[in-house]
């Protein structure tokens, strides 16, 4: 099968969805300007950069009470910071009730029973008991072709590893089992792990 997405696939659901898998989940917090907290994973996410550690997420969407966008870009304009909180396994019932589109004031740490954390080098809470957070600040927002696409960079400016997630000097996913997106309604769980040298070290 081929298609043109201009032109529709005729399919039930987008393939698109579910053919660059599996996704790792941002997780990510920010504090209104109001000093509301927020949180609500994306699936657009991942590391871009080493040196300084720069992470990215997308929001694609849009709620009534913001406007052109969703609370988390909204927050990180007004702020300039943002946490990304790695999502294990075993917070998947939490991390689902988190994406509801709920309104503005709501507090998602409340809403899905999570305790917070304040994050040590920006006024932002964090997952407590995440297996990691990232705490980042604002590099850049792009506004990217379509109505509500926005990918947000930032810088990492703080890390947070969860002890029991440190083995022999490394961070060991196994520990925690990611928890990672596959489309449409599915996710899947890493819970095996091999090693492959590259090419000339």
């Amino acid at each position: 099968m081929f298609y043109k997405p201009e032109d529709g696939h005729g399919l039930p659901h987008s393939p698109f969805n579910s053919i660059v898998t599996p996704r790792p989940i941002g997780w990510i917090s920010t504090r209104g300007a109001n000093g509301r907290d927020n949180l609500a994973p994306y699936s657009f996410f991942n590391a871009v950069a080493y040196v300084p550690p720069q992470v990215m997420f997308s929001s694609t969407s849009t709620k009534e009470d913001r406007g052109d966008t969703k609370d988390s870009v909204a927050n990180i304009r007004d702020t300039g910071v943002f946490c990304v909180n790695i999502v294990e396994y075993e917070m998947r019932d939490a991390m689902n009730q988190t994406s509801g589109p709920w309104d503005r004031t709501t507090d998602e740490f409340e809403l899905a029973a999570l305790e917070k954390a304040e994050c040590e080098t920006i006024a932002c809470s964090r997952v407590a008991r995440a297996p990691a957070n990232l705490e980042c600040k604002l590099t850049q927002i792009l506004q990217l072709p379509g109505e509500a696409n926005f990918a947000v960079f930032g810088e990492v400016i703080g890390v947070h590893m969860r002890d029991d997630c440190l083995v022999d000097g490394m961070f060991d996913v196994l520990r925690y089992n990611p928890l990672t997106r596959l489309g449409y309604q599915d996710y899947s769980v890493i819970r095996e792990k091999f090693s492959l040298k590259r090419p000339g070290e």
